[in-house]
């Protein structure tokens, strides 16, 4: 496992990789994790409908030694989280307000883990890049397009040229523009989008510094990128097949925007004037 990365995100992030075997291993940990602590290997082998065999190879996969270390992480992760609250990762409209909390206990989590990954001195790079780029492409596709379109009105209103779009073709074209000193920022949950990669690849060729945000720093674009943000998310926790979450890259746009808007010369100026701006056309 990555370092500071827990067992429940490294399940998440490998959980495409899995074989169905290891993915009915992977569903009942991350629907029964407290139960899985006190189990031996035999009973996990049961519970899920698979066997020992399978278990022993799903733990290698994901970089522990054994069940027996799997369970010492998972073991440490509960008692790191563990609050007077009861939560689990059901949701039923028949108890609103529990699965409320539910939801709210796991955003929390993706967020708590987003920021432990954060690497201090690559991040003061990345922000020296963003800073000084001529101009900053941000690219994604699908449900992803919304943080990279609310990252690029960020950038603009500090003052830092910045451009997204909604259509790929687009968005690729844009890219064989770049050159030496811009930026493009990849963003991709699962960082094996082909379109997005492909746009990776055409930035590095004409020499932009490449930045990646992404679930997987071994996906495709994760290894493909100059600078590198993981990010954390516990939606399949709730919805098994799907994983769409858009907090934690949100929020890492935040947090990028949050320390330029602090470093960036005559920024609140400029926040001040582009928010008048938008002010008359409000009723």
């Amino acid at each position: 496992m990555e370092k500071h990365q827990s067992v429940m995100d490294t399940i998440h992030i490998l959980y495409d990789t899995f074989f169905e075997q290891e993915k009915k291993i992977a569903n009942y940990i991350m629907q029964n994790h407290k139960e899985v602590v006190n189990m031996t290997i035999g009973d996990l082998a049961e519970a899920s409908g698979t066997s020992v065999a399978t278990i022993s190879r799903f733990c290698r996969k994901c970089g522990v030694d054994g069940f027996h270390h799997l369970k010492i992480g998972l073991a440490k992760e509960i008692v790191e989280n563990d609050t007077d609250m009861p939560v689990s990762n059901d949701i039923s409209r028949k108890d609103i307000g529990q699965s409320l909390q539910n939801i709210l206990a796991n955003k929390i989590e993706e967020l708590r883990q987003t920021v432990s990954l954060i690497d201090e001195k690559q991040l003061n790079t990345i922000l020296d890049c963003i800073q000084n780029a001529g101009t900053v492409q941000l690219v994604a596709v699908g449900n992803t397009i919304p943080v990279a379109l609310d990252g690029a009105f960020k950038l603009n209103e500090i003052g830092i040229r910045a451009v997204a779009g909604t259509i790929w073709e687009t968005q690729l074209t844009f890219s064989l523009s770049l050159k030496p000193g811009d930026v493009l920022i990849a963003i991709s949950n699962s960082g094996e989008s082909r379109q997005v990669a492909k746009m990776v690849r055409v930035a590095k060729k004409n020499g932009v510094t490449t930045i990646g945000i992404t679930n997987n720093p071994r996906s495709t674009i994760g290894s493909d990128v100059d600078y590198h943000i993981q990010t954390a998310t516990r939606e399949k926790l709730f919805l098994n097949e799907f994983c769409f979450s858009r907090v934690s890259a949100m929020t890492v746009m935040e947090i990028l925007y949050l320390f330029l808007t602090v470093g960036q010369e005559r920024s609140y100026e400029r926040m001040s004037e582009c928010e008048g701006l938008i002010a008359d056309e409000k009723l």
